[in-house]
């Protein structure tokens, strides 16, 4: 039982005053917050700001003299591919190189099974009778939206720790209507955890109902560390591939939060089957990518090391920031026990899970004392969080000052809205 739980009605009274007092004169100091989305900050963007000069005047040749100015070149430039082979764990001959958005990709992916159907499959998944998608929770909401947009059922199924209840998945997978599963297996959006060897092992050998089952394997935050460590990813082309499985993965990544978030670069990989499939399909849509963009990258990166030494800057500056959240939640959320938070070593979120039935409150209290927060509910599919306690912090944009100061302002809204429903409770 929490401490909370167990203050008596003349303790929680008193409690109550101060946080309210306390409240009143955060509403007071007209802060103007936002921590709704999980965006670099703009010094983080500004670790790139050479890339505005780049490729140069007339440093327009590939490395095998092709003209980055000219239409072609729908799968990417090779050296391109090249750079990213070792991030994206599949061979440069399996990339594609998009634009700025691997959201896009992915939604011409829907679109393209939606429409044709994928390979391994009798007909277009528009022409089913009803198709699901599984959902891990707590997930990214532009996941869910994304699908839901298209009238695909929405499963959501438990995260716990080392990937989805693989328990679970098993059992849903089982339905010829579960056509696939959002996965981001690498410092999940929001929770934070890796994938544990055996969750991507099953992922791979896993009998499904579906012939044309596929995994949406989303690896948004593979080069954003946080700590020293760094996990160990089973790579999932190579899982699938030795289960006899190996059209199942489709990767998607993209360096939005690696160089500039509006004008990176998408990928999408996965075996020489999808990779033909879906270039087939993208060739009606354009006559190649922005490959000058892509030059730009290269020059600007240059190699592995070079990605890696420019993510270690990144790492400098938004570790304190994650580091402050932290340290204002174990100091005014622990005392009182009713509250859970992810410590990550990756990622871009923090989730605080506070006092169930209060995360829309916490959001309420918030946003009536200038705090914007991501809306409760959007952690989970259709933004309908049942149990009302999760929510996703994003502490990357804020300055590191106005991090700490959100983070106070979280834990009071928090601690007010669960003072609350224990005062309803005691009636």
């Amino acid at each position: 039982m929490s401490t909370l739980a167990r203050m008596d009605a003349q303790a929680l009274a008193a409690l109550h005053r101060d946080l309210t007092r306390d409240y009143e004169a955060l509403k007071g100091r007209k802060l103007s917050l936002d921590m709704t989305r999980g965006k670099p900050a703009p010094e983080q963007l500004d670790l790139a700001s050479g890339m505005l000069a780049l490729p140069g005047n007339r440093d327009h040749l590939t490395q095998s003299g092709e003209d980055a100015r000219n239409y072609g070149g729908l799968q990417g430039l090779a050296e391109v591919r090249a750079l990213f082979a070792p991030v994206l764990g599949a061979p440069a001959a399996q990339i594609v190189v998009g634009n700025n958005s691997s959201l896009a990709m992915m939604h011409d992916f829907l679109v393209y099974a939606l429409l044709r159907g994928v390979p391994g499959g009798s007909k277009p998944w528009s022409k089913e009778e009803e198709i699901a998608i599984l959902c891990p929770v707590p997930g990214y909401d532009r996941h869910f939206a994304l699908a839901e947009s298209f009238g695909i059922k929405l499963v959501p199924v438990p995260l716990t720790g080392d990937g989805p209840n693989m328990d679970e998945v098993e059992r849903l997978v089982a339905d010829t209507k579960v056509k696939a599963i959002w996965c981001v297996p690498q410092y999940s959006n929001p929770s934070g955890e890796t994938y544990s060897s055996e969750t991507v092992e099953r992922l791979a050998r896993m009998k499904t109902g579906a012939g044309d089952f596929r995994i949406l394997w989303d690896n948004a935050y593979a080069l954003h560390h946080l700590g020293d460590e760094r996990p160990h990813l089973r790579n999932i082309l190579d899982a699938c591939s030795e289960a006899g499985n190996p059209d199942r993965p489709i990767i998607f990544a993209s360096t939005s939060k690696v160089t500039l978030a509006g004008a990176g670069l998408a990928f999408l990989a996965g075996s020489p089957t999808n990779v033909r499939w879906y270039l087939d399909s993208a060739g009606k849509r354009t006559i190649g990518p922005d490959k000058l963009n892509q030059l730009r990258h290269v020059r600007f990166l240059k190699d592995l090391k070079g990605i890696h030494d420019h993510m270690e800057k990144h790492r400098s500056l938004i570790a304190p920031k994650f580091a402050a959240v932290e340290a204002a939640f174990e100091s005014r959320l622990a005392p009182y026990g009713f509250a859970n938070w992810t410590k990550p070593d990756g990622g871009y979120f923090i989730i605080l899970d506070v006092m169930e039935g209060t995360a829309n409150r916490v959001v309420a209290l918030a946003k009536a004392a200038g705090l914007a927060l991501t809306p409760a509910g959007s952690t989970h599919p259709y933004g309908k969080d049942p149990l009302d306690k999760t929510l996703r912090i994003a502490p990357t944009y804020p300055s590191l000052a106005e991090v700490k100061q959100a983070a106070d302002a979280v834990t009071l809204c928090a601690l007010l809205a669960a003072c609350e429903k224990r005062l309803a409770s005691e009636g």
